[in-house]
């Protein structure tokens, strides 16, 4: 079956199957016709997933289940789903009964049925809304908690940031003063020095915790789906908004609202976001109904936002307002005493992940090397470097030898940010040069090159269909 706007009809009598299934199908619906009960709950249980209506008989005649049966039977395995019943004269008290047992709604057949189903129609649309919503609502929900479950046990806290550095510790202690003031904070850095690490401790640390914390990147959206994203929309508002949608500023209230790449937004949507924080209030796009919150923002930027104001790309005022209080990184090349705390702690993390990992560690060549290199990708490159290296060394120790070329070459330290690509391409081309020397040293053996990593076969097949290595 298709799978747009399916339904699925049941009637005894064929010429009100096709009436029905036509006009159905007049209004975008796949519709799928049965003569019987029995035959729409076969085919709902074998091939259901996608279907969002039923549309019933009550009387199936002699030897048939009828409406009510039916229902039961799809409520037991299928109790979101819209049942409309269609129902004969005299058969009200029955519709009745049926609607008691879920169902959403029922229309009487006679001439003017098509109309009926129209109206009901409109009423199952709206329910159906409702109910996309609220799946939608969960999803984001559940994706919340498992971020807010991470952030709590592993953020948030002094000693969670790991760091050696007077200069982190005194960003620490400004975060602990400011934590709970329902005030915009604006941190900058360096791509990679741990700016969403800071806003998840700000959260964490303060009387928000046990609110949402939510993140969006900037960057990653045009202008229109980054306001559709941070103040939702109404159906219909623009072509393909075929359903109500709540925004992060909505789904945030009451907690922090992390704006990443802050610097890479237009005018126009500055000064949307300009209003909210002044005001905190905004209205769905497409609506005229203003939406309350009380929402702590932290937005995040790399740029150099007083050359973007002199330019005219970036708004002073929306600049000064966020910059209630301010918290600047250093990069990781201005705090070298951070990198041996951290090669431990990253250390830990991969050995909790992967057994095969055990109990190995960086000898002093390896971490001489790391300290001496630039890090244009600060922490996380080095996070990508760690992680490298224990996977490729096969002793206890790691040495030099299993750092990445480029930490360990005659001009390291002076490697300038963004040679060869960007951190994430950079990434990727190591990623799948570990799994080609993995399979080379295995003799081409995949399950081999699975467990000399410590992968599981499955894990491995993935990374190799994602690197495109499959025939390696």
């Amino acid at each position: 079956m298709s799978d747009k706007g399916q339904v699925l009809l049941a009637d005894d009598q064929q010429e009100v199957r096709d009436l029905l299934a036509d006009k159905l199908r007049s209004r975008g619906k796949q519709a799928h016709a049965f003569a019987t009960g029995r035959e729409l709950v076969q085919t709902l249980r074998d091939d259901g997933e996608r279907v969002e209506l039923i549309v019933l008989d009550l009387d199936f005649g002699a030897g048939e289940p009828d409406g009510i049966e039916i229902l039961k039977e799809i409520r037991s395995f299928r109790t979101d789903l819209p049942v409309i019943l269609l129902t004969g004269k005299g058969s009200v008290d029955a519709a009745v009964e049926a609607v008691q047992e879920g169902a959403s709604d029922f229309i009487e057949k006679d001439l003017y049925v098509e109309d009926k189903l129209e109206l009901s129609m409109e009423k199952v649309e709206r329910m159906l809304d409702v109910l996309r919503e609220n799946a939608r609502l969960r999803a984001e929900n559940e994706t919340l908690d498992r971020d807010n479950v991470f952030y709590r046990t592993e953020l948030g806290q002094r000693h969670r940031i790991v760091s050696a550095s007077e200069r982190i510790g005194t960003i620490l202690e400004q975060i602990e003063q400011i934590a709970s003031i329902p005030r915009p904070v604006l941190v900058r850095g360096e791509r990679g020095t741990g700016k969403e690490l800071i806003a998840a401790a700000l959260h964490y640390g303060g009387d928000r915790a046990d609110r949402p914390f939510v993140k969006l990147n900037c960057a990653a959206l045009s202008e229109s789906l980054l306001e559709s994203e941070l103040f939702g929309h109404e159906k219909g508002a623009f072509t393909g908004a075929s359903d109500k949608r709540s925004g992060r500023f909505e789904t945030a209230d009451g907690g922090t609202l992390f704006l990443d790449e802050i610097g890479n937004t237009t005018l126009e949507f500055q000064q949307n976001l300009l209003r909210v924080l002044e005001y905190q209030e905004f209205e769905r796009i497409g609506g005229n109904k203003t939406i309350r919150v009380d929402v702590r923002v932290v937005a995040a930027t790399n740029a150099d936002l007083e050359a973007e104001i002199e330019a005219g790309r970036f708004r002073a005022d929306l600049y000064d307002r966020l910059r209630f209080s301010e918290i600047n990184l250093p990069p990781l090349r201005e705090r070298r005493e951070d990198i041996r705390p951290l090669v431990e702690y990253f250390t830990r993390q991969l050995a909790e992940e992967v057994a095969a990992i055990g109990s190995r560690s960086f000898g002093e060549s390896a971490l001489e090397a790391l300290e001496a290199y630039g890090w244009p990708g600060n922490v996380r490159e080095l996070k990508f470097a760690v992680e490298r290296a224990l996977c490729v060394a096969t002793a206890e120790q790691v040495d030099a030898t299993h750092l990445p070329p480029e930490v360990v070459g005659d001009d390291a330290a002076a490697v300038p940010a963004g040679v060869g690509g960007t951190y994430d391409e950079q990434m990727q081309s190591y990623e799948a040069g570990l799994l080609r020397r993995s399979l080379a040293a295995s003799g081409k053996s995949q399950k081999d090159a699975a467990a000399g990593l410590g992968l599981t076969y499955d894990r491995f097949r993935h990374l190799l269909r994602k690197h495109d290595l499959t025939g390696s």
